[in-house]
């Protein structure tokens, strides 16, 4: 997620404690701190957005995100838990531009929009969600599945208020953070997402907020509770690996005029030249020696068909 008056704070500590070796330190503190951690950007033979303009870095860890999830290699555990997801609508705050993506923002000081379960061993506390999406529908979602990618992807960012006393400093450790991934793809209307739809005009250059609330991001979910889960990493600076990902297997439909309001959106602050924020995603990164495990068994999904037996009325002598 994003960098702005956190990573300002991030960067202060010492080096040999941080996932990078070299990094670019903003001169500009925006008038907003940002909590798009997760936030990044992929690049397919374009320029670079201004994530990644005067940074130079190199991640020194082997659990980077995001990756490609491939169903033949995912292991089934029977321990994973469903996932309880409790969303207070009233803690929903506000809609802004931070100029990478588009955060909707949730007030995290109680336990009043929480998720457990899954994967994880404490109550994490929703802080905001975001979006990656493409110039085009071929691609535009952070992880890819068996090399499949989706024109968007949600990402639901909580952090762990258990172990730490801020969500800045969950993102630096290990547990910190558990993020929710939903693949989008096109097909019929989301009712739900066009509220959010009908805000972006207000917020189309960076820097713009306007208030947004009693909204349950759950909404957004789909129905089956089918997941992956793999320990990995922001997906922008600093890039700690401090990210419990969960990936829901099937994604949500919404159709193209509401994904390329998405493309409406600019990169740049009201009076710059304008930059269409696209393509705002990180380039998938390698697995390493880490397992994804999957909730769900998935023999069937591998599509390799049986013949059955001919019967004895069938066998040509």
């Amino acid at each position: 997620m994003a960098v702005m008056n956190h990573l300002r704070v991030i960067l202060q500590v010492s080096s040999s404690t941080l996932p990078w070796r070299r990094c670019w330190v903003p001169r500009l503190v925006p008038r907003r701190s940002c909590s798009l951690y997760t936030c990044t950007y992929r690049t397919r033979n374009r320029a670079l957005p201004p994530l990644w303009e005067n940074l130079d870095l190199v991640p020194a860890g082997d659990r980077q995100s995001p990756i490609n999830i491939r169903w033949r290699d995912s292991v089934y555990d029977p321990g994973l838990k469903p996932l309880t997801i409790s969303y207070d609508p009233a803690t929903c705050l506000h809609i802004w531009n931070n100029g990478y993506s588009f955060l909707v923002e949730f007030e995290d000081s109680t336990d009043k929009s929480v998720v457990e379960g899954g994967p994880l061993e404490h109550n994490y506390r929703l802080k905001q969600f975001h979006f990656h999406w493409g110039a085009i529908d071929a691609w535009g979602s952070e992880h890819t599945v068996d090399s499949k990618c989706y024109p968007a992807e949600l990402h639901l960012v909580h952090w762990n208020a258990v172990k730490f006393e801020s969500f800045e400093d969950a993102a630096l450790e290990e547990n910190g953070l558990a993020v929710i991934g939903v693949f989008l793809k096109l097909g019929k209307h989301h009712k739900e997402l066009q509220k959010l739809v009908d805000t972006l005009p207000s917020i189309k250059h960076k820097d713009t907020l306007v208030e947004f609330g009693s909204f349950d991001p759950s909404c957004l979910m789909p129905t089956c509770p089918d997941y992956w889960t793999y320990s990995g990493s922001l997906t922008t600076p600093p890039l700690s690996e401090s990210v419990t990902w969960i990936i829901k297997k099937q994604p949500v439909e919404v159709d193209r005029d509401q994904l390329e309001q998405f493309r409406t959106l600019l990169f740049t602050s009201e009076g710059e030249k304008e930059k269409r924020m696209v393509d705002n995603f990180r380039p998938l990164q390698p697995l390493m020696n880490r397992t994804v495990r999957s909730s769900f068994r998935h023999d069937y999904v591998l599509n390799i068909q049986v013949k059955p037996k001919p019967t004895a009325s069938e066998v040509t002598p």
